[in-house]
């Protein structure tokens, strides 16, 4: 990967599973990479520069990390959206689609750098295959949940516990799905989640899901694996 701007580089990529074949079919196997805690600008550089040079044998990856605190604005995001006290947490500009959220420890991010034409997608069943995907996950735990067609992202009763963007360039997606496993929330407060006043957010521990984090991210890297396969 290329080194970002200020100097920090993505480490080294450890390579937890692929699937080569000679052509690719929707079917193949993406690369899964863990890459644990990183900061935000390093990681969506990597997305972008991988996503700019791929072709049309580069095998699909999912990226599995977490990010210390940061605010990250979508192309739809407005003066009105930026964080409403000084907390010292940065804030980014970035490429995605949508408005404001915050990321931070605690929070699996899964990024999905796919080849879309592989898989027959477009935006709107992508983003319904990624919310099922969380759907699902929690179902498996006995926590109801459910997509929302005007605000997309994934809804505990009336509380947003995971939020989507994505950036399509050259028929290939970069970014992805964020889920609040076990965070400080509070940093939320200083914002309207996805650009919506008063909109609550919620976690899997505090719907009473143990599990840690990493687990819960893994879990939702298989159900998104699933749901190419079989959408």
């Amino acid at each position: 990967m290329s080194e970002p701007s200020g100097g920090e580089t993505v480490p080294e990529m450890r390579r937890d599973h692929a699937t080569h074949a000679s052509r690719l079919s929707p079917f193949a196997s993406p690369v899964i990479r863990s890459l644990g805690l990183i900061a935000y600008e390093p990681i969506w550089q990597a997305m972008r520069d991988f996503t700019m040079q791929r072709t049309a044998d580069t095998p699909d990856e999912l990226w599995l990390v977490q990010h210390p605190p940061v605010y990250t604005l979508g192309i739809a995001a407005r003066v009105q959206h930026l964080p409403r006290i000084d907390n010292g947490i940065p804030v980014v500009k970035t490429d995605r689609g949508g408005q404001i959220t915050y990321h931070g420890p605690g929070q699996p991010v899964v990024y999905l750098l796919l080849d879309m034409k592989r898989h027959g997608l477009s935006v709107r069943p992508l983003v319904r295959l990624m919310e099922n995907a969380v759907i699902d996950l929690l179902g498996e735990y006995g926590v109801a949940a459910s997509g929302r067609v005007d605000a997309p992202g994934v809804y505990a009763g009336n509380a947003k516990v995971a939020a989507l963007g994505l950036r399509i360039r050259n028929g290939c997606c970069y970014h992805g799905v964020a889920l609040n496993a076990d965070m400080d929330l509070s940093p939320f407060r200083a914002i309207d989640p996805c650009g919506y006043p008063g909109l609550a957010v919620t976690q899997t521990r505090d719907l009473g899901i143990t599990d840690t984090p990493d687990t819960v991210g893994d879990k939702l890297i298989e159900h998104l694996i699933t749901g190419l396969q079989t959408h």
